[in-house]
């Protein structure tokens, strides 16, 4: 039986901002990336994210972004290798205090917006976050794009790695995301993104905007929980993905 594992980027509530909705949507998924404070969230919601993923049984990672909150993480900073490696072990470590209180073990890394972004390309930076995951805890599995330098990096250092694909996002004949800057960058249609999902796990390829067909490798899909329909898009998502006989489970480390 196939498996892949289904997560959502939670905890980016901040201060008295409510962004999402976490609770409700933690009932759907099998992973939570948990933000850490940097582009969102803060240790509040830090706390009740760890509480309620705990909860409902759904495995919990660290979220790490740009320190962007006016910018949500979406814009790229220009910095050393040295600066990310340090601001992702920061962020990585202030989730795990949560974690260690509430005793649980945190499960995975997945780097937010434009890190996540420039991960996928560029492997200096690759190689700092994943170092960052590495010397945190080597048993953290480390999410990054389907067949970027993220997951390269990761695999190297001997990381278990899961490779992400976006159900709401349409892909460039190279694999990589059409940037959010485009006008077709987000699927607006379930039904459309459900059915690239499907193939993305079933077949083993998406189709890119062009029409071509690519390769790509499907460990886990990435849902986002802050759109007016979030709650409404996974609940079918999970629900025709167990039809189809797609086993939802977590990534095993």
């Amino acid at each position: 039986m196939k498996s892949v594992d289904l997560n959502c980027d939670l905890g980016e509530s901040y201060g008295s901002f409510v962004v999402g909705q976490d609770e409700q949507i933690l009932d759907y998924i099998t992973s939570a990336n948990i933000a850490c404070g940097y582009h969102a969230g803060d240790h509040n919601v830090m706390s009740k994210t760890v509480k309620l993923a705990k909860e409902k049984g759904v495995s919990i990672g660290a979220h790490p972004g740009f320190p962007d909150l006016l910018g949500f993480g979406r814009r790229e900073i220009k910095t050393s290798p040295e600066d990310i490696y340090n601001f992702v072990i920061y962020q990585i470590s202030a989730l795990q205090g949560f974690c260690k209180i509430n005793d649980i073990r945190m499960h995975h890394v997945k780097p937010h917006g434009a890190l996540f972004n420039i991960a996928a390309k560029d492997s200096n930076v690759a190689e700092a976050i994943a170092q960052a995951v590495y010397d945190t805890d080597p048993a953290l599995v480390l999410f990054g794009l389907s067949g970027g330098e993220l997951t390269k990096a990761g695999a190297k250092l001997g990381l278990t790695v899961a490779n992400e694909v976006f159900a709401d996002r349409t892909y460039q004949p190279d694999g990589t995301l059409t940037p959010r800057t485009q006008k077709n960058a987000l699927i607006h249609d379930a039904k459309v993104a459900i059915e690239q999902v499907l193939t993305m796990v079933k077949d083993g390829t998406v189709k890119a905007v062009d029409g071509s067909n690519v390769p790509i490798q499907a460990d886990t899909i990435c849902v986002h929980g802050d759109g007016p329909s979030a709650l409404d898009f996974a609940e079918k998502l999970r629900e025709k993905i167990v039809e189809e006989g797609v086993k939802l489970c977590p990534v095993q480390g």
